[in-house]
């Protein structure tokens, strides 16, 4: 994904197809290239749709694409201000996570926590 995919012309085709696979590993890579846009340039998602799909779907989901979802959630939650709290509250709802082994100094990846540490580190 980060070597190929996320560097070739196509790849919002390829993301849109992709978050609809009933394949795993294509719906992870749909996914995985979701959180890259979030992360880089999150202006035409819709980040409440995002959390809609989010909501439903995090805690049935296969593990594989559960982290990348998780990692999407996160992402909403710093990138977008105004769906910050409801991301938070589907991430204590949801509980992914919550007691993933985490070392001293690193981010749990529980949405909650991730996504207030982040999104603080990104406005200081």
């Amino acid at each position: 994904m980060s070597y190929v995919v996320k560097l070739h012309p196509e790849k919002e085709a390829l993301r849109q197809k992709w978050m609809t696979s009933g394949e795993v590993m294509r719906a992870r890579a749909g996914w995985s290239l979701t959180y890259d846009r979030i992360s880089k340039d999150a202006s035409c998602l819709d980040g409440g749709g995002l959390l809609d799909r989010i909501e439903r779907e995090l805690s049935g989901a296969p593990s594989p694409i559960q982290w990348t979802m998780n990692f999407c959630l996160i992402g909403i939650g710093i990138e977008f201000p105004e769906h910050r709290a409801r991301a938070v509250a589907i991430g204590e709802t949801l509980g992914i996570y919550r007691d993933y082994p985490c070392s001293m100094g690193c981010t749990s990846p529980f949405a909650p926590i991730a996504s207030k540490e982040l999104a603080s580190r990104k406005s200081s």
